[in-house]
């Protein structure tokens, strides 16, 4: 069940309901928006289901693929929300901006933790994009550990074309995978990234045929399980803090990790 919270109150529906679907296989969760009709388009329900499905991670879960059901991963946040209607039960950006100081900061708030625990240092996590990933779709993919793009991927930081900002957490990622110019460039113009470029400037490990993404997923996935749970958890946690700190800063946190490690397995 996720919850979704709007107009100061909370109520439970399915997943179903929001567009999800959640699966685990042993150590391997997939969350699949399945909204493909809409181009499994988000909406404040999304994100609060997200949220949920990160709160309540079964603890053997050490791989999360975030994938989307038909030709597109997700074209982005419900054009519904842009209207004064809204989405039913849920409303929509007009009823949000009517909400004042600490209210208005949680609802983002809220949203943004939909998107924060895929970075988790306990998992990894892997987005496989095909078709469209625009807007809040980049921005749930740039969430995510790893993307393994399909050849027709197609990524557009869509907000600041609407008049908003990217604020599903994508723009920490997006500087420090390409950089801050080329970030600029791509957010300012709301140009479109084919998958081609993408693996070029750094925003995919990998690009396949369409046919060939789930297989490509399956062999990452495999190839993540096989190293020590424990020391991959403390090597992302290092990698993660890693930009934040000064050379001696790395090492003493290495150290620190290391005789974690050392004494787990030794002493």
């Amino acid at each position: 069940m996720a919850e979704v919270v709007h107009g100061g109150s909370a109520e439970e529906i399915s997943l179903a309901e929001v567009g999800l679907r959640f699966e685990v296989d042993g150590e391997i969760a997939t969350i699949t928006l399945a909204r493909p009709e809409k181009r499994n388009a988000q909406t404040f329900a999304t994100w609060s289901a997200l949220a949920r499905i990160g709160d309540d991670l079964p603890q053997q879960v050490r791989v999360v693929v975030v994938r989307g059901e038909g030709p597109s991963f997700s074209a982005g946040i419900d054009l519904r929300m842009f209207t004064p209607e809204g989405v039913p039960g849920q409303g929509s950006f007009a009823s949000t901006a009517t909400l004042r100081g600490e209210a208005f900061d949680e609802r983002i708030a809220q949203a943004q933790q939909g998107f924060m625990w895929l970075r988790r240092p306990d998992i990894v996590s892997i987005a496989a994009v095909q078709g469209h990933a625009v807007g809040a779709g980049f921005q749930l993919a740039l969430a995510c550990d790893l993307r393994i793009l399909a050849d027709d991927a197609k990524l557009c930081m869509k907000e600041p074309a609407l008049g908003l900002v990217p604020d599903l957490t994508g723009t920490k990622p997006l500087v420090d995978l390409v950089g801050l110019s080329r970030a600029v460039e791509i957010c300012l113009t709301a140009r479109t990234v084919g998958a081609e470029e993408a693996a070029r400037i750094g925003l995919a490990e990998l690009v396949v045929a369409p046919g060939d993404l789930a297989q490509a997923v399956r062999d990452l996935a495999a190839a993540l399980l096989a190293t020590n749970r424990d020391a991959a958890t403390a090597t992302k946690r290092l990698l993660q803090g890693a930009s934040g700190r000064t050379l001696e800063e790395q090492c003493a946190a290495e150290r620190q990790e290391q005789m974690a490690r050392i004494k787990a397995l030794f002493g």
